[in-house]
Parts: C-alpha cells; sequence; structure tokens
C-alpha cells in the first residue's frame, strides 16, 4: 500500500473503532496477529474491545499523529469517554476520562498482522481516584 493508502486505511480503521461496530474490524486486522508479543486471534481482540466500551460507551479514539513507513503506521492516539463500570483497576467516579495512546501496526496483504501499543493506564487511574 502506498503511503497516503495505508493513512486511508488507518483513518478507516479509527472510523470503525468509534462506531464499535467490531465485527467489520475483519476488513483491517488478519484472523490471527500478534500484539505486545501475544499471539491473540481476532475474536479475543472483538472481546476485548468490547469489554472496554461495556465499560465506557463513549469510548473514542482519536488520532493526534500518524506517521507511515513501508508497511508500518505508527499513531498517537488520544482516547476519551466517561466509565460507568471498574475499568483499569478503578470505579467509576461520573467523569470523563482522556488519555494517550501509542500504538504501531504491521501490515502485511491489505490487513494488520502485528500490533504494538501503550495505554496511559496511569493517567486513567489517576482521573477516576476519588478527591
Amino acid at each position: 500500500m502506498s503511503v497516503m493508502n495505508l493513512r486511508e486505511f488507518f483513518t478507516r480503521y479509527i472510523a470503525v473503532l468509534n462506531t464499535h461496530k467490531f465485527d467489520q474490524l475483519v476488513e483491517f486486522i488478519h484472523d490471527e496477529l500478534l500484539v505486545n508479543g501475544h499471539r491473540v486471534t481476532l475474536s479475543q481482540m472483538i472481546l476485548e474491545l468490547e469489554g472496554h466500551v461495556a465499560a465506557v460507551p463513549d469510548l473514542v479514539w482519536r488520532v493526534e499523529n500518524i506517521a507511515v513507513e513501508g508497511d508500518q503506521v505508527a499513531a498517537h492516539l488520544i482516547n476519551k469517554g466517561t466509565p460507568v463500570r471498574e475499568w483499569f483497576g478503578s470505579m467509576p467516579n461520573g467523569s470523563s476520562v482522556e488519555f494517550a495512546e501509542h500504538v504501531f501496526h504491521k501490515i502485511r496483504d491489505g490487513r494488520f498482522y502485528e500490533q504494538n501499543f501503550l495505554l496511559d493506564k496511569f493517567s486513567v487511574q489517576n482521573q477516576l481516584a476519588p478527591q
């Protein structure tokens, strides 16, 4: 894929995440992929995302920065939502949280086959801490 096609591909991927239509991820992700060094199936990834949305029904991902090189996409995301149940080990307090995510994807045959990410869970926990 060209740089422009990869940017558009990643933008469409984020749009699917934001609509929470995770069954559409088959267009973007291989049936098996490597996530932070662990083999994961697409079904397992969908279950994980559904768990996040169950805890944070209005969860959205916003792309702040994106870089494309070869078959790789790197992005700095800002994620935002209002937890309604325990999430990342913290109880909801009625407030929205906003936190950074850094993600690196590798693409083969037009879909992601490897993903490495880092979420700022500490920021979420601080924002949900009792005042």
